[in-house]
């Protein structure tokens, strides 16, 4: 999405009939080969995510697959994002697209919806600067199976204030909890804001007390308030990649780890992001920071990976911002100091991304 409005290509929706006309298969299928098509299957959800109810198109399983289909030819190159029976289709040639939805058409049963407006409960939103993504149905869902919907709202989904305690008196219907706190994180998939109080309410999905219930309800209560929220995604002059990491340290009272988080922008869209807490202590707030610079390194390689099998990918470099001196410094020189001896050794790979020139880290300063 970002990078067609960015480049203004075309975009359409297309939904497929029969979707499931031949049923299971026990025959082998070959695909048909073709020197222009190259075919990527993209798990969006890990395994460890609950899948939220999805309307009419529920995936089973532990997660659901994208199949994202392209189709280059010279300059002209055209996308297609398939889940099941729901297609999005986008390219910079609108001949080439109009070309092959008739040849689409020929072997399939397809309507052609025009623009994008709904697809795996994202609604997109079309305004004079770009394209809102927003789940805004999906959220009155949620608030309706959790008996929310007359709730008064609040401002912030989470206090930063006030930490979990380790209170032992159980909640009496742990399944509704998990079934809300899987929901609330297929909803971080536009709402970015939610990310860090989602990841905390899924830490503890074997076992919530009713203190953990009344940060459920209060996230609720904050997306009640901000119904209309969404992922905004405008024209770029750049496709850049520009990554930003930041941990507290020691933050949880319970175990005295870490949360890290990331936040990864191509040109000036948000394209990837995460709120995670580490699976370790750390002994120096150094050792928090590099941590949480060598997750968002992984991200920023799986996302170039990416955009070289798509050919959309930049010459340049990406950027990491990190603000704490001593991480950005340790990705140069290993043995910056001898409080850093005990750092794990493969969160180096963060050094050998920079020394080779794939990327560059530079310090940015906390209050920005």
């Amino acid at each position: 999405m970002a990078f067609a409005i960015s480049r203004g290509w075309t975009l359409r929706q297309l939904d497929v009939h029969n979707a499931f006309l031949n049923g299971h298969l026990s025959e082998t299928v070959y695909m048909p080969s073709h020197q222009d098509m190259r075919i990527l299957i993209i798990p969006i959800m890990s395994a460890t995510c609950s899948v939220p109810y999805m309307g009419s198109n529920r995936p089973r399983g532990p997660g659901f697959i994208v199949c994202i289909i392209s189709y280059l030819k010279q300059e002209s190159r055209v996308f297609l994002l398939v889940y099941v029976d729901d297609i999005i289709m986008l390219g910079n040639n609108v001949v080439l697209v109009e070309s092959l939805l008739q040849r689409l058409a020929t072997a399939f049963k397809i309507r052609d919806l025009g623009a994008p407006t709904f697809f795996l409960c994202i609604e997109t939103i079309t305004v004079p600067d770009g394209m809102i993504l927003t789940q805004r149905r999906y959220i009155r869902d949620i608030l309706q199976r959790g008996g929310m919907t007359d709730c008064k709202p609040l401002a912030t989904p989470a206090s930063v204030t006030q930490p979990v305690s380790q209170s032992t008196e159980p909640f009496d219907n742990p399944t509704q909890y998990r079934r809300l706190a899987g929901a609330l994180q297929y909803l971080s998939v536009t709402r970015p804001d939610i990310s860090f109080a989602v990841n905390r309410l899924c830490q503890f999905m074997h076992s919530p007390t009713q203190e953990h219930w009344g940060l459920l309800k209060r996230v609720l209560r904050y997306i009640k308030g901000t119904l209309d929220y969404g992922l905004r995604v405008s024209p770029s002059r750049t496709s850049e990649i520009h990554a930003y990491s930041d941990s507290d340290w020691a933050g949880c009272p319970v175990d005295r780890k870490s949360t890290s988080g990331y936040a990864v922008f191509i040109g000036t869209n948000l394209v990837s992001w995460v709120s995670r807490k580490q699976r370790t202590v750390a002994r120096s707030s150094t050792e928090a920071k590099y941590k949480g610079l060598a997750d968002v390194c992984a991200e920023v390689t799986w996302v170039l990976s990416l955009l070289r099998e798509l050919g959309l990918d930049s010459a340049t470099p990406p950027t990491l911002w990190c603000d704490n001196l001593g991480a950005t410094y340790l990705c140069a020189n290993p043995v910056f100091h001898a409080r850093t001896k005990h750092v794990e050794v493969n969160y180096h790979f963060v050094r050998d991304k920079v020394s080779s020139g794939e990327f560059r880290v530079h310090v940015v300063s906390t209050k920005d």
